[in-house]
Order: structure tokens, then sequence, then C-alpha cells
């Protein structure tokens, strides 16, 4: 297979910007995100990145010169945690049992991830349905 020696795990890309822009406080031309990355990553490889940052919404952008800069949404572990979260997301819909998938998750969660599901259900503005396939379970209390 052609291309770059060591291939980046997916989304380290991703992570590695958020984490450049977090560090930075202030909005970066794609240039200066470049920079601040050293290596050889090609000026599109970073501009193609921040990109589909921007339309995940984990990024602001706003006219600088002739490009954008681009900042965060929020704290660095929000953005984070919102691509997570849109990762999840997308590996649930591409499930062919979505009842079985959430269900198998759930199973694997340790109980303090388990309470935590817990409580944002009990607590998201439709919390006093049940989930329609399956309960989180109860693993006690720590």
């Amino acid at each position: 297979m052609a291309g770059r020696p060591h291939p980046r795990p997916s989304g380290s890309l991703e992570n590695e910007i958020v984490a450049c822009l977090a560090a930075a406080g202030e909005p970066l031309t794609p240039a200066q995100v470049q920079a601040e990355l050293g290596g050889d990553l090609a000026y599109t490889t970073v501009l193609t990145t921040l990109t589909r940052l921007y339309s995940k919404q984990a990024l602001h952008r706003a006219p600088r010169g002739r490009t954008y800069a681009y900042q965060l949404v929020g704290s660095k572990t929000e953005a984070q945690a919102g691509l997570t979260a849109r990762q999840m997301q997308k590996l649930l819909e591409a499930g062919v049992d979505r009842a079985s998938v959430l269900s198998r998750f759930v199973d694997n969660l340790d109980e303090d991830s388990a309470r935590i599901l817990r409580d944002l259900l009990a607590h998201h503005p439709d919390g006093d349905q049940p989930p329609s396939s399956g309960r989180i379970p109860d693993r006690g209390s720590k």
C-alpha cells in the first residue's frame, strides 16, 4: 500500500487539530495550524480536516484575508466529546439492529458509566418515557 509509512489512526488528526486550537486560545488559519503541528502534513490535508471539523460543528470559522480562521466551539473537552458522540451515532446508524447494538453496549458499561447514562436519561427531556428497546441495568452503587 502506497502512502505514509505509519498512517495515523482514524480521528487522530482531528484530535491533534482540536488540541492545537485549544492550546492557541485564539483563531488560527490553516497555515498557522499546519505550522503548529509541524511534521509533514500538507496544507490541503490540514484545510480538509479543518473543513470537516467545521461541518461537524466542532469549530467556528471567520473570514481572515483570503482564507478562514478557525477556533473551537467551546472547550477542548466539549469538542472532543462532540466528535466522539458523532462517531458513536454514525456507528449506531450503521448497525443492523439498533436494539441489539444498544443492548450489548449497555451490557458492557462499567458501573460508573452505567450510572452516568441512567442519570442522563432520567434528566433528559424525554426521560419520563422508558427506552423502547431494553433497559439500562442497575449495577448498584459504588
